[in-house]
């Protein structure tokens, strides 16, 4: 009779009273270590990776064993556009190239060089923390964007960050649109301990809006944090509903809103200039948060928006997370973009 021990089927296999006692039973695998959470730097320009490869292999496809060139830095130029930074920024860009290097050698780290330069001294006057004036109270901040920018996580963002700076922050979910955004909303504030000012899906957000406002003052609320439904900024009647918002706010306190933040999607590049424009005519934009640079980001396109309207940029988010939103700062972004190390 054939040994067990030659049999593949039975050899690992424990008997009855080894099964009984748990002798012969393969120890368990140790769980593994969870994997470390990447630095604030590491997840910046890993989100920023899709521009910056773009880039950084143009400039190395072009600047190599000639001298510099017209041809060259039209490539260059192309490149950059094609990037999102717009006409203006790499026109710019391909100027600071050429001076005092035109028919000269130049390495693609040099390139980089001044293209990492000159984008921070675009960035560098709009990179500000937003402000709280503490005369306000509740400092209101109303947030508006187009459909899936990322408002909803922002604002349970910036209650965690409020909250965990002694503020007393009070939420209206003033997206009555979808159900899904006003219980998302309830659990940022269970999170934060902040107060929710909610009503049912199909509410009028205007109203809600003066509501949230008197109920923020009798809770004596560093802030109010009001969320509004996404939007695009070509439906008429949607934007209309917005400037309602801001007007029905106006009658309960006239100088509010004191803060109207603009949340950016990283991943729709050029349709974000018209968002910009459009949002700031009708809610009167102060500020802009750039979201979603954990992905495919194309994030040249905050240097063209920088560029061309000034605001001032106030958060980056690379993450779901609390701690996945942070202040914009103009050396990292600007080197993340160009491919070099912080």
């Amino acid at each position: 009779m054939a040994s067990d021990e030659n049999d593949p089927t039975k050899a690992n296999k424990p008997g009855f009273f080894g099964r009984l006692f748990g002798r012969g039973e393969e120890a368990p695998a140790p769980a593994e270590a969870p994997a470390p959470k990447k630095s604030w730097w590491e997840r910046l320009s890993s989100g920023l990776s899709r521009s910056s490869s773009a880039i950084g292999q143009g400039i190395a496809d072009i600047f190599t064993k000639r001298r510099l060139d017209a041809a060259m830095l039209d490539d260059l130029e192309d490149i950059l556009i094609q990037a999102d930074l717009g006409v203006t920024m790499a026109t710019r860009i391909r100027e600071a190239v050429s001076k005092g290097r035109f028919d000269k050698d130049i390495e693609p780290g040099e390139v980089k060089q001044v293209l990492a330069d000159e984008i921070e001294s675009v960035l560098a006057p709009v990179a500000k923390p937003i402000e709280i004036d503490g005369a306000q109270k509740p400092f209101i901040i109303l947030v508006v964007g187009v459909n899936g920018s990322g408002k909803t996580t922002t604002i349970g963002k910036l209650a965690t960050n409020f909250t965990r700076e002694g503020k007393k922050v009070v939420l209206a979910a003033g997206d009555t649109f979808r159900a899904a955004a006003i219980e998302q909303l309830q659990i940022w504030g269970a999170r934060t301990g902040s107060e929710v000012v909610a009503r049912p899906q199909g509410a009028d957000a205007a109203g809600l809006a003066f509501d949230a406002i008197n109920q923020a003052r009798e809770a004596q609320a560093d802030i109010l944090l009001m969320d509004t439904a996404g939007r695009l900024q070509n439906r008429t009647e949607l934007m209309a509903e917005l400037e309602k918002v801001v007007r029905v706010m106006k009658k309960v306190d006239e100088s509010a809103p004191h803060a109207v933040l603009l949340v950016l999607d990283a991943t729709v590049g050029q349709n974000a200039l018209s968002q910009v424009e459009i949002f700031g005519k009708v809610a009167g934009v102060t500020g802009l948060v750039m979201t979603k640079l954990d992905g495919t980001a194309r994030g040249g396109i905050l240097v063209a928006i920088a560029e061309k309207f000034k605001l001032p940029v106030h958060y980056i988010g690379v993450g779901e997370q609390a701690d996945d939103l942070e202040h914009f700062t103009a050396r990292e972004f600007a080197r993340a973009i160009a491919g070099l190390d912080a």
